[in-house]
């Protein structure tokens, strides 16, 4: 069966694929995906039994993500088709696919042209704590320069998003108060999800982090830039553990979009 355009009415389903992977997003994840992109699946019986999303940016790239199938249903080649028919839609949109890989992924996506750009690490660990001196909550007026901000280290502009991500939880927003820098979180299905964090300076970025990780009750998900080693070493101070790496991956390009010296942590392999 060919992929097809599956519409909002299928998020519970999707929802439910992701969680059987045991996945972190959350029906407020995937329903970025139906009004900012475009989900493709293969439905059997009224559900999903294989998904892929597709998130264009203004930067002249997309993102790809959400590439899951059932368990019954692997071995199939449906993966592999839901792969093709992203990238599809992404050439007819002119944009370059990039995506965040796990090891696994990353054997698929070299044969068919994808090159290493950099590598992040997932860090689990538990929340709690406070905020250092330095940071604030973020407050809507900040959203202006968070957004832009973002652009420069992502390599394109994101305010639906970063604007939903505040929305839903301001209580795990913070800036510096020099405006050098902020972080964002969210909710997740199992744990409290970091990202993005964005600032000038690595010492900056510290901040932002542990202000983030204070904010949560809980577990905490992260996605960290595996340059930056010294905020590693913090982690691993503050009791957490690496639980898998990623390789953003872009098809036909090694040089980063945006600029990873100001990109500490992502929102997360769905979003970039």
């Amino acid at each position: 069966m060919a992929p097809t355009e599956l519409d909002a009415a299928l998020l519970p389903g999707c929802l439910v694929l992701s969680a059987e992977a045991g996945w972190n997003q959350t029906a407020e994840d995937w329903s970025v995906f139906f009004a900012r992109g475009t989900v493709f699946g293969v439905v059997e019986d009224g559900r999903p039994v294989a998904t892929g999303a597709v998130l264009p940016f203004d930067g002249g790239f997309g993102w790809i993500s959400m590439v899951l199938v059932t368990p019954a249903r692997r071995g199939r080649r449906l993966g592999t088709r839901i792969l093709e028919t992203c990238l599809e839609e992404l050439s007819r949109l002119g944009r370059v696919p990039v995506l965040d890989a796990t090891p696994a992924g990353e054997r698929v996506y070299r044969p068919l042209g994808f090159r290493p750009q950099f590598g992040l690490t997932r860090w689990q660990g538990p929340g709690g704590g406070g905020v250092p001196a330095g940071v604030r909550a973020m407050a809507a007026h900040d959203l202006t320069g968070a957004i832009a901000a973002d652009a420069h280290a992502f390599g394109a502009e994101r305010a639906p998003l970063l604007g939903g991500f505040l929305g839903r939880a301001p209580e795990h927003a913070f800036a510096l108060k020099n405006g050098a820098g902020f972080v964002l979180a969210r909710p997740g299905r199992v744990a409290v999800q970091v990202g993005p964090l964005a600032a000038e300076r690595e010492d900056a970025a510290r901040l932002l982090l542990e202000a983030a990780v204070g904010s949560a009750r809980g577990p905490v998900f992260l996605d960290l830039a595996d340059r930056w080693e010294s905020l590693a070493a913090w982690l691993e101070e503050r009791g957490f553990a690496r639980q898998r790496p990623f390789l953003r991956m872009a098809r036909g390009r090694e040089a980063p979009f945006g600029d990873p010296s100001r990109l500490f942590v992502a929102a997360g392999p769905e979003f970039g």
